[in-house]
């Protein structure tokens, strides 16, 4: 798809940044590095030292090993950073791979104005806890392994997972992209990325879908070390289901903060449009909150384990099932019919913390149960986690204080709708040709 447009210079705005030489680009890159607003914020001050007191553990870590810092085991080899940063963590990323889904194969565009933070986030998500997994490994140089084909592994579930983690995490890179080549006004480059789009985002949903389900089946692999309420031959799909109605509740929570922190890089449409998208991403979590619950109840009658459920687990676990998953699918319901955007914001929190529960009982808390020595995470385990947040955070703020996220460059907006006309336009001969 050919476009002559050209960015010019608009009257009242900067200049084009001069980014077509070197010299241009590092000096531009220099001025942009340079912090802005307030430094000694309550934020800043409290994240700043989590960075910093992170940083020094990890530093720890690295030269001492992981027994200086964590309260890891040959009894329990996974912890916090695994349960937590990764199999937690890549569940929140979801949104990324159903809303690019929705907007730019269903062209459902109700969701468009959100999508590009949404990407952020899951490429930003993917970054920092497979860097965290880094951490967590006794030798992490080994990682490279199964790319370069030193000990492919092809038999082993985690094989799969690291090569759909490096090629999805490419293919969010390709899709944040066009925010990148805006902000540097790289007009070629962005055309070139463009007809990228559609492929990348197949591709990535595919992968995605397949890893979310994969961290899921690494756990099929212990099914004498989990507590029976939480192993099922289901995980996989119950892994791929959650991942769903995390990513829908962290688009919610995290919609919420950027109306309220970046609410002067809002265009109009973006806040006309924001109560009708909670609502609509509280219907799809409801939908798919269902049928986890579902599944649930299949595993727990064919399993014969309800007689579990009056053991001291089985009300934990009836905890984490009846107060995180079904209280939440009933609010949504609620807050669905009230029009209610303020109960969808309090549900997603709730959601997000059943999520968080789901994966820490599954991978830490009803893993290994009944031995007497438990693992508990260190103080230093949570530092560098709430660190390792921390970090996400900041360059999430300061890539939306620079960056086209919140919606197009002024610069390329003709461009966009351009596009969007002749999009339109497929979606019509599609169901022309349809009927």
């Amino acid at each position: 798809m050919k476009s002559n447009v050209t960015p010019m210079p608009i009257p009242g705005q900067a200049a084009a940044p001069d980014t077509g030489t070197l010299k241009g680009f590092l000096r531009f890159l220099w001025q942009e590095l340079k912090p802005r607003g307030k430094l000694l914020t309550p934020f800043n001050v409290i994240t700043g030292l989590l960075i910093l007191g992170g940083i020094v553990i990890i530093a720890i870590r690295l030269v001492k090993g992981l027994g200086a810092v964590t309260n890891l085991s040959q009894e329990y080899p996974w912890g916090i950073w695994i349960g937590f940063d990764v199999v937690t963590g890549v569940a929140f990323a979801g949104g990324a791979y159903i809303l690019t889904f929705a907007v730019h194969i269903l062209k459902v565009k109700k969701y468009e104005p959100i999508v590009r933070a949404t990407v952020l986030n899951g490429f930003l998500a993917y970054v920092f806890y497979s860097g965290a997994l880094l951490l967590d490994l006794g030798r992490p140089w080994n990682v490279v392994n199964p790319i370069i084909g030193n000990a492919f592994g092809y038999g082993s579930v985690l094989f799969l997972v690291a090569w759909h983690f490096l090629l999805y995490t490419l293919c969010l890179f390709v899709e944040v992209c066009p925010a990148i080549t805006e902000w540097l006004q790289w007009v070629k480059a962005r055309r070139i990325i463009q007809k990228m789009t559609t492929a990348t985002i197949i591709l990535g949903v595919t992968l995605s879908t397949l890893h979310q389900a994969g961290l899921g089946g690494l756990f099929l692999t212990a099914p004498s070390k989990i507590h029976p309420l939480w192993y099922s031959s289901n995980i996989p799909v119950l892994f791929f289901i959650s991942s769903m109605f995390a990513g829908f509740s962290l688009i919610i929570i995290e919609s919420m903060f950027t109306h309220k922190v970046f609410s002067d890089r809002l265009d109009e449409s973006h806040r006309a449009s924001h109560d009708k998208i909670l609502l609509g991403l509280a219907k799809g979590s409801a939908s798919v909150m269902a049928a986890y619950l579902f599944l649930k109840v299949i595993d727990l009658t064919h399993g014969h384990q309800l007689g579990l459920l009056l053991t001291p687990m089985g009300l934990w676990y009836l905890v984490e099932v009846a107060g995180f998953t079904l209280l939440p699918l009933v609010l949504y319901v609620v807050a669905i019919r009230r029009q209610s955007v303020r109960l969808v914001q309090v549900t997603a929190f709730l959601t997000a913390f059943g999520v968080i529960l789901n994966r820490m009982n599954i991978s830490v808390i009803a893993f290994k149960w009944y031995e007497a020595v438990r693992y508990y995470p260190s103080w230093m385990e949570i530092w560098v986690t709430l660190a390792v947040i921390s970090m996400e955070l900041w360059v999430f703020q300061w890539v939306i204080n620079r960056m086209p996220i919140l919606g197009a460059h002024p610069d390329f907006k003709t461009e966009e709708e351009t596009l969007k006309n002749l999009d339109g336009a497929e979606v019509v001969r599609w169901k022309v040709s349809a009927s």
